[in-house]
């Protein structure tokens, strides 16, 4: 049997530093019970969970100086889960859920890098029946839609969870389909705009997303 090569890395944000441990590259597979397949997560994309993507830290920097103040915080599709991570270290009150099964282990492993409070994690999909998740006050997520039955269900599952007075801030990378889901969340009842990320000089090449926010 193969094995999962990783790498750690430090991420810096002013004085914070977050580390994470990640897979080598996009290149990484090991499904050996089948868990993944079963889930119907196929081998081109189990690793995708496993690297830190652009817009993943454009929406972790974002958090940096977020004002979290008595928000009760679900970041949703986590991956690795860098803006969990960051909040985490600000002391927010912050749960994590993805689909994948290997997010929970990488996950703590994370937060143990970083010396941090559990992070309380659901393993869960956006068309899975409703769950003791709860509400909450603020919904984040980065670079989830990448296909497009993703519109109507990270709809559904964001409103699922959302409290009657909302925030939802999810980073996008330029895909296609941003402009059904906004319209989709306007019909639920949600104000939206668009902004471009300020400084990004920690990126390696021009990010060329935007950040969606989305208000109830």
């Amino acid at each position: 049997m193969s094995l999962l090569r990783i790498r750690y890395q430090t991420l810096e944000f002013d004085d914070v530093d977050i580390h994470v441990r990640t897979l080598r590259d996009k290149q990484q597979y090991l499904d050996a019970n089948g868990v993944a397949e079963k889930l119907g997560i196929s081998s081109a994309i189990w690793s995708l969970f496993g690297v830190v993507w652009p817009s993943s830290k454009v929406l972790a920097h974002l958090m940096f100086g977020y004002d979290i103040a008595g928000k009760k915080i679900l970041e949703v599709g986590c991956g690795i889960g860098l803006s969990s991570l960051m909040l985490n270290q600000r002391l927010a009150d912050i749960t994590a859920t993805d689909y994948h099964p290997e997010v929970g282990g990488f996950l703590l492993k994370n937060v143990e890098l970083n010396k941090g409070n559990k992070i309380p994690f659901v393993r869960m999909g956006w068309g899975d029946e409703p769950s003791e998740l709860g509400k909450f006050d603020l919904v984040i997520g980065s670079d989830l839609l990448y296909e497009g039955d993703h519109v109507e269900l990270l709809a559904g599952f964001i409103n699922a969870h959302a409290k009657p007075q909302c925030e939802v801030i999810l980073v996008d990378p330029g895909r296609s389909y941003h402009g059904r889901f906004s319209k989709k969340m306007v019909t639920l009842g949600y104000a939206h705009r668009y902004s471009k990320p300020t400084n990004v000089d920690y990126l390696e090449q021009p990010f060329r997303g935007q950040i969606l926010h989305y208000n109830r």
